[in-house]
């Protein structure tokens, strides 16, 4: 599924709410959460759930472990640059239940400024 257009993305921000509050409901202690109890989460902040998308969703992790589901996409979205939201994943996964597994620090590499031979502004910078 392509989420190129205006449209693709609107539907993968819908699929990834209805995650979010599938991981809510299994965070708070419900192993098992039904259509109605996501429709009663979406319900809580004033938004309408689509059937369908729940459907879905409940018959793709049904029977499934949360802990495996997300080490299964960890291994995944090993090789996709997450732009700095690698934690987020990290954190639910440790909320879940999970053990959060040890995160790299990038090395930070020291940047060494050379001073330029001529100065363009002439000594005139707003910012020394």
């Amino acid at each position: 599924m392509g989420y190129g257009s205006i449209g693709g993305i609107s539907e993968f921000c819908a699929e990834t709410k209805l995650i979010a509050a599938y991981l809510i409901s299994v965070i708070c202690g419900n192993t098992s959460p039904s259509a109605d109890d996501l429709k009663n989460i979406f319900g809580s902040v004033g938004v309408d759930a689509e059937d369908d998308r729940i459907e879905l969703l409940l018959s793709e992790v049904k029977g499934k472990d949360i802990t495996e589901l997300i080490a299964s996409g960890r291994e995944k979205l090993a090789s996709v640059p997450l732009g700095g939201c690698g934690g987020a994943a990290i954190a639910v996964a440790a909320s879940a239940g999970g053990a959060a597994p040890a995160v790299d620090e990038p090395k930070k590499e020291e940047k060494v400024e050379e001073k330029e031979e001529a100065d363009d502004d002439m000594g005139l910078s707003l910012f020394e």
